[in-house]
């Protein structure tokens, strides 16, 4: 069920939601081996909005990879919500994404002859839920992102500003502790990216989910809180960010 995810204002005793400590990631062995990361140290709150940037094989998509559980690290301690990822089993891994994490990416990654509504509720059928649940969920979701009165339209019938918004409520239908997003802006123009950073903020702001992005665009990392620059497998800066709304 959809709900409020707003950070708890009781954190003395808490630990960070996420917590990365010496993370390496090696691609390769022996004289081929190439380090993505060489050791980077990055810590995430609950209800924070982080941009993370950097040059094309700095290390921010692996980086991402790691944090959703896509990939594992050579070395290093990942702790999510104070638990050791890298103690985790694989299908406990696959449960973590299934139930803490949602994915937006720059693709939109959406099945083409499936309604936007079937779309959304993707999410709920593979954590079993019942198929009045996730109609209700689905349908609160795609309200949540502007939708309302757009679920029967397939992605063909949409625009990408659309398309978008749609991926953005599957993810967040399962009401994620964190919204990983890899360039979501990446194949809109303007106008549409704009809205849909909009749309990011202000499910950060009112609903205090956790927000993750991968961005090469300045522009579009203004509005997160919080801006991590990555430069050859390390983290350069890590700022707070004033112009955030």
């Amino acid at each position: 069920m959809i709900a409020d995810h707003r950070p708890d204002e009781n954190k003395e005793n808490k630990p960070a939601l996420i917590a990365f400590s010496g993370i390496t990631k090696i691609y390769g062995v022996g004289q081929a081996a190439m380090a993505a990361l060489g050791g980077v140290d990055l810590t995430i709150e609950e209800g924070e909005f982080v941009a993370v940037m950097g040059p094309s094989g700095s290390g921010k998509s692996t980086c991402m990879n790691i944090l959703g559980c896509l990939d594992t690290p050579t070395g290093g301690s990942y702790r999510f919500m104070g638990v050791e990822v890298g103690n985790l089993t694989r299908k406990q891994r696959a449960l973590l994404r299934r139930h803490y994490l949602g994915f937006v990416f720059q693709g939109f990654n959406l099945l083409n002859r499936t309604s936007a509504i079937e779309n959304v509720e993707l999410s709920l059928i593979y954590r079993g839920a019942a198929a009045r649940v996730r109609r209700t969920e689905a349908a609160r979701a795609m309200d949540l992102v502007g939708l309302k009165g757009w679920e029967s339209h397939t992605p063909g019938e949409l625009s990408g500003g659309q398309q978008q918004r749609v991926a953005i409520a599957r993810a967040i239908v399962t009401n994620p502790a964190v919204l990983l997003a890899d360039e979501p802006t990446g194949n809109l123009d303007r106008a549409r990216s704009r809205e849909i950073m909009e749309l990011l903020t202000s499910l950060n702001r009112d609903r205090g989910i956790t927000v993750v992005m991968v961005t090469h665009d300045a522009d579009m990392a203004v509005y997160a809180r919080r801006i991590v620059h990555f430069v050859d497998g390390l983290v350069e800066s890590d700022k707070q960010n004033g112009r955030a709304a």
